[in-house]
């Protein structure tokens, strides 16, 4: 669990780094979509990445089950000292979950699949024009709400979820314990204020 989450932490960061050329180059945004979707070794790593979303989830079945098991019955009182986020990481992970499948259909599949507008690259030649599909999912109120909403989940998952993956591969001490929770707070807050920056940049700049 700790491991693929990790994994899938070091995925956001380049998720997130590639996108940023929708801010400052839209051809250099469709040529980089171009190349993660048609380089054979993205496509490798599409199949291991796809395999750690499967096991992260499978794991999180398994150790919600576990928990469950473990403690039938609620205490009668219950400080609660826990954070509402860390106690339901299974819920947020559902909706991010839910969140994912919807990405994934209007931007991979939509890509993939459907009728993609044609524009042409730095070389002239045509090229599928992904800058104007984010363009006009995120000129959508409820698209650009939808993914604000499942980005700050994400960052609440993130924010417990990094550091409890130091704690689970056994690297929890006094020392350091503490730094480990503010950078994954640091972590949570720049994932989360990146990507909700897209939608909210395009859909106040079409207005």
């Amino acid at each position: 669990m700790a491991i693929t989450g990790l994994f899938l932490c070091s995925f956001l960061v380049i998720h997130l780094i590639g996108n940023v050329a929708l801010f400052t180059d839209p051809v250099q945004f469709n040529e980089y979509t171009r190349f993660m979707s048609s380089n054979p070794l993205i496509r490798i790593m599409e199949i291991v990445l796809v395999a750690g979303f499967l096991t992260h989830i499978i794991d999180a079945i398994i150790l919600t089950k576990a928990n469950k098991a473990a403690q039938p019955v609620k205490y009668a009182m219950d400080n609660k000292k826990s954070s509402w986020y860390s106690r339901n990481m299974g819920l947020t992970g559902t909706i991010i979950l839910v969140f994912l499948i919807i990405h994934l259909q209007s931007f991979w599949y939509g890509y993939k699949f459907g009728d993609v507008a044609m524009t042409v690259d730095s070389s002239g030649d045509p090229i599928k024009d992904m800058f104007i599909m984010v363009k006009a999912a995120f000129s959508q109120p409820w698209y650009s709400a939808i993914y604000v909403i499942g980005m700050l989940l994400l960052g609440t998952h993130l924010n417990h979820g990094f550091q409890s993956a130091f704690q689970s591969i056994g690297l929890r001490h006094k020392k350091y314990t503490p730094t480990i929770q503010k950078i994954g707070t640091a972590f949570a807050v720049a994932v989360t204020l990146g990507f909700i920056s897209f939608p909210i940049y395009f859909y106040f700049t079409q207005l």
